[in-house]
């Protein structure tokens, strides 16, 4: 099984928070136009709260993927963007991160980078690094291949100097019975997964791979990604592909045991397939899908750069205090945000709104006017965790330095090298070592020009949810476990203290997908339908690592836009259709106008020759007429809820607006063609 150190994933809170060759093609990034002369737009088509990650890439896509004809205002609480992903070069020449260090490359980030112009910045690690675990005083390899692409890779996973087969026949991390264990549920099957249960990780693991498995190898993992307690994090939720992995292999036919590894060949084949079927512009740099990358000078170049080319759509320092609905307008703005400001109190009329913001800060008034049962819900108990709403857990990042020549003098297992080199990923702190600290990356391997030639630079995640204590010591003391760690694993004892580059506390860090997360977010996603342009939504929805932010700013855009062009092509629809109502009213009125004159005229012919009244118009003028449940002579959002509040509401608010308006366009033309 490939078990990747996925400290790089660590996107804390960020909104407070694919592989072949390509040669590279400049263009010139279009200038957005400013959303009005004023420097507070009272009006736009779109507000998104939240500048971390996730709500900085969905306001540069929105303005992006429409070319500027969709209005966009990014609004965030403190004086810059980026949320928990800030980079700082000191005058030293070492660069360091308050929050996660780098990415697992995807086409989100490099389409990004290249629609920025930042693309020349990427940086990418060597791919045949592995992250290495500390156990009994002694680092061993996790299996990584050598960058190979393809089924290439795929054998070197196996079969390589560092793949499955070494680290099951001769690696030491693992005893032989836990091998043993290991290789039955890899290659043989296990117990299926209890009915009706959502297992933790922990069982999950244990069930398929046996509990070593779990304790050298997952559960540091899960440290590393999620900071988190594997005793309470999902599986389903919270490692949802690999999860996925159990039903890709029951899903084999003679598979009748749910052996993994052959669920995870299938995956692979399948994964294989869909990258070739949408392969990457040829016009962007080249990467390798997974592959740890950054950029030049630290992650904060990607917000930085949509910072710059959004301008005056940045709102920075504004604090969101509440949104509200609006009556129903002819221009289609559907809310108002009220904001605190350093200018005072602002508010900013809007026809759509997307929060990014952690669950944390959506538990007071902010949704209370328009969505209230969605902040009873983030301030639920939930009874099989006994926590309220998502819990996060407090994180501290350590950067320090130490010379290289106080790192130990030793050769790594599998040809990696002497360890003065940090020939790695970074290292992983089993919680049966009894290491405070959580994992440690090794920053100067990993990418160029972060510290000084003599110098290694490790960044230190120490904290999460099974050590919430550590918010009661001081930074001295942090400090002091965080250089523990490293002297158990990686130093010399007479090492020099370490050169303190850096320290982030983060007292609410990463959102924990613990027992019940789905179902919570099903819940919201309900209530979400039944709103008119608005969405809740960050990465305790669309997944916590860096990726995931990037790719759901791409994909959430899409979204955004069509429901705008939707709206705007319906506001447009029930205009013409007012307009042709009101045109054939007048023509109706002129017709009986006519008819009544052609009767007096008539009568008075009659009178005067002394003949019978004789009708000369007896065609009856009908004027359009409705069924009793659909109005047309008002705005469709104002008809559509009227109709819906005196309904049985089988079906939601969202569902039935879309069909009210259906019929209703028919019924309007259907009348129409008979008249």
């Amino acid at each position: 099984m490939k078990f990747y150190f996925a400290a790089c994933a660590l996107a804390v809170a960020s909104n407070s928070q694919r592989s072949d060759a390509f040669s590279m093609s400049k263009t010139t990034i279009r200038s957005s136009k400013p959303l009005c002369a004023s420097s507070a737009p009272s009006e736009v088509d779109c507000i998104v709260v939240g500048g971390g990650i996730s709500g900085s890439t969905l306001a540069h896509n929105i303005d992006f993927q429409s070319s500027g004809e969709v209005s966009v205002l990014l609004t965030e609480a403190r004086d810059y963007i980026g949320g928990n992903v800030k980079s700082h070069r000191t005058e030293d020449g070492f660069l360091w991160e308050e929050g996660p260090n780098s990415f697992a490359a995807q086409p989100s980030i490099v389409r990004i980078s290249y629609e920025l112009g930042i693309d020349d910045q990427l940086v990418f690690a060597d791919e045949s690094l592995p992250p290495w675990v500390n156990h009994n005083g002694k680092l061993h390899p996790l299996p990584k291949g050598q960058g190979g692409k393809g089924p290439k890779g795929q054998l070197e996973l196996v079969f390589g100097p560092n793949g499955v087969l070494k680290f099951g026949l001769t690696g030491e991390l693992l005893s032989w019975p836990g091998k043993i264990r290991a290789g039955v549920g890899a290659l043989l099957g296990h117990l299926p997964p209890p009915e009706g249960k959502e297992e933790t990780i922990r069982e999950w693991v244990t069930r398929t791979l046996g509990e070593e498995v779990f304790l050298r190898c997952i559960d540091p993992f899960v440290s590393g990604v999620y900071a988190g307690n594997p005793e309470t994090l999902s599986m389903s939720a919270a490692l949802a592909k690999i999860n996925r992995i159990e039903k890709y292999a029951y899903g084999i036919e003679w598979n009748k045991f749910g052996a993994i590894f052959y669920g995870g060949l299938a995956r692979q084949v399948e994964l294989t397939k869909e990258r070739k079927a949408d392969p990457p512009n040829p016009e962007w740099v080249e990467f390798e899908y997974g592959n740890p990358g950054s950029y030049r000078e630290g992650l904060s170049t990607l917000p930085n750069a949509i910072n710059k080319r959004l301008g005056d759509k940045v709102k920075t320092e504004w604090k969101l205090i509440t949104i509200e609905e609006l009556p129903e307008n002819e221009n289609g703005y559907k809310y108002v945000a009220t904001y605190e400001t350093p200018d005072g109190i602002q508010k900013v009329q809007t026809k759509s709104i997307v929060s990014t913001l952690p669950t944390h800060a959506l538990q007071g008034s902010v949704l209370e006017n328009v969505m209230p049962e969605a902040k009873d819900l983030f301030n639920t108990i939930r009874s099989k965790v006994l926590r309220k709403g998502v819990y996060h857990p407090p994180l501290v990042a350590v950067t320090v330095a130490y010379p290289k020549a106080s790192f130990k003098d030793v050769e790594l297992p599998n040809g990696f090298g002497n360890l003065q080199d940090l020939p790695g990923f970074g290292s992983l702190n089993p919680r049966t070592e009894g290491v405070r600290t959580l994992g440690t990356l090794w920053s100067s391997s990993l990418f160029p020009g972060r510290c000084p030639e003599d110098y290694n630079l490790l960044l230190n995640y120490i904290g999460g949810s099974r050590d919430v204590s550590l918010a009661e010591l001081t930074n001295e003391e942090i400090i002091g476990e965080v250089d523990k760690g490293c002297r158990e694993a990686l130093l010399k004892p007479d090492a020099p203290e370490p050169k303190v580059i850096g320290m982030k506390v983060w007292p609410t860090a990463i959102p924990q997908y613990e027992l019940g997360h789905l179902e919570l977010m099903e819940k919201l996603d309900a209530l979400e339908k039944e709103m008119d342009g608005l969405w809740v939504c960050g990465n305790y929805r669309t997944g916590v690592a860096f990726p995931d932010c990037v790719t759901f700013g791409y994909d959430h855009a899409k979204t955004v836009i069509d429901h705008l062009k939707g709206s705007e092509m319906k506001k447009n629809t029930a205009k013409i259709i007012v307009k042709e109502n009101l045109v054939e009213a007048e023509e109706v009125k002129a017709k009986e106008a006519a008819t009544v004159a052609v009767d007096e005229e008539a009568t008075d012919v009659s009178i005067s020759l002394g003949e019978p009244l004789v009708e000369e118009n007896t065609e009856a003028v009908v004027p359009v007429v409705v069924e009793e449940s659909i109005d047309v002579s008002i705005p469709y959002d104002a008809a559509a809820k009227n109709a819906f509040n005196g309904s049985d509401k089988a079906m939601d608010y969202a569902d039935f607006k879309t069909k009210y308006e259906t019929d209703a366009v028919e019924l309007v033309k259907s009348k129409q063609a008979t008249n």
